[in-house]
């Protein structure tokens, strides 16, 4: 482990706790269902069109993308989509079990959504699920290929896109006279290991039995990730600094981009200078990957001046203290954090010790947090995988996981 980036996860962690509240979740949760709505949407299927991308129909018995109602992060009925993929196995007496994949960053622009775009590589896995017997679901998340921004990690939102996804999914087999079984689990990786996480938080909104999480690589502590990481470039070079910092960049801008026209947002001009505050309100209109490259051109254009020799010192990225402005300090502590209470049912968790994105040292202050509220983790690491190679080393594994959660 990285000593000195836990150090600051630690400090970086207290720090904002205090300043927020305790973080522990009773304000937030508590009443009838610890505080959590039940799913009630009538009619919940607005409509389905056939899904054609990726090889699919090839191996499903029923590939189709699912228009449905959810409810958004603003507390009200909003319609979202997911790819609905029915297996071509005999139907069980009892119905297909359900696994819904979260898929990891893409954006939060709709262009941005799997559904749209593809499910860039990750369809090898869904296929492996199918081969087993099981209806998987992929919501592309709130405001992802539907309207409205995308609220980018915030918990709630990602679970309910899930919960309800599954609640219509069941709604959409029973009128075509099929039929899915009331178990259910959750596989993500990335942004989807913090969805899953979410989904075993607020499972019981649709009034099922939610069997257990494979959470792969879940973003968590993100004050502390995005410290840590300027901590760890501090004083390098800048050919070492701009990768790093375009990448710490893109994921702020993707949260402040999710905020845009809901209930609680912040503006750029609140959380960035002026460099990055006239590139970072592209997170609205671009995917991710070109997020980050604009950020890094940026930075590039700006050493490669005669005047700033070679050097960042003078570029304008975060403005001072921005994770204490109220808006963004809640959404660090409490929007986004995964595990703040107990998870009643099993939890799997795959980490990487080389993985740059989502540090190990963040997943083991999660793991250690989570557990200390009484949530169950079986932590899978390998000091060799990084972000990607954790999800690809790993396919025939999250296969047997989930057979061994809906066994129990």
């Amino acid at each position: 482990m990285n000593k000195t980036l836990l150090t600051v996860l630690m400090s970086s962690s207290v720090f904002l706790l205090t300043a927020c509240g305790s973080g522990d979740g009773e304000s937030i949760f508590n009443g009838p269902n610890n505080g959590i709505p039940v799913n009630n949407i009538q009619n919940p299927v607005v409509k389905m069109t056939a899904y054609t991308k990726d090889g699919m129909p090839e191996v499903a018995a029923d590939s189709q993308l699912m228009t449905y109602k959810m409810l958004g992060v603003d507390n009200k009925e909003v319609t979202a989509t997911a790819l609905v993929f029915v297996p071509k196995t005999v139907q069980p007496a009892n119905g297909w079990p359900i696994v819904v994949w979260a898929h990891g960053t893409t954006g939060v622009a709709d262009k941005c959504a799997p559904s749209q775009q593809g499910l860039l590589g990750t369809e090898g896995l869904l296929q492996k699920l199918l081969a087993e017997g099981y209806v998987v679901v992929a919501p592309d998340y709130e405001g992802l290929g539907s309207p409205g921004n995308h609220p980018f990690l915030n918990l709630k939102s990602e679970a309910f896109s899930i919960t309800d996804a599954v609640v219509a999914t069941r709604d959409y087999l029973n009128r075509q006279g099929k039929k899915a079984a009331p178990q259910w689990v959750t596989v993500g990786h990335s942004q989807g290991g913090h969805a899953a996480l979410g989904a075993a938080q607020y499972a019981s909104r649709a009034k099922l039995d939610y069997k257990g999480t494979i959470a792969i690589a879940p973003p968590s502590n993100l004050a502390a990730i995005l410290q840590g990481g300027e901590n760890a470039v501090k004083n390098q070079p800048a050919n070492i600094q701009i990768p790093v910092l375009a990448s710490l960049d893109t994921f702020t801008s993707l949260i402040v981009a999710g905020m845009q026209r809901h209930k609680i947002s912040v503006s750029y001009a609140e959380v960035f200078k002026a460099d990055t505050a006239k590139i970072a309100s592209i997170a609205e209109t671009e995917c991710s990957g070109a997020v980050g490259a604009a950020l890094a051109k940026g930075m590039t254009d700006y050493v490669s001046l005669p005047e700033h020799l070679g050097s960042l010192n003078g570029y304008g990225r975060n403005q001072d203290n921005f994770m204490s402005i109220p808006v963004i300090q809640n959404f660090l502590v409490k929007d986004s954090q995964p595990g703040t209470v107990k998870l009643s049912q099993p939890v799997i968790i795959y980490q990487g010790g080389k993985d740059p994105t989502v540090p190990q040292a963040a997943t083991d202050l999660l793991k250690a947090s989570a557990e200390a509220k009484g949530t169950k983790i079986q932590y899978i690491t390998n000091a060799n995988w990084d972000h990607t190679t954790v999800y690809t080393s790993n396919s025939n594994s999250f296969v047997a996981n989930v057979k061994t959660l809906f066994a129990q």
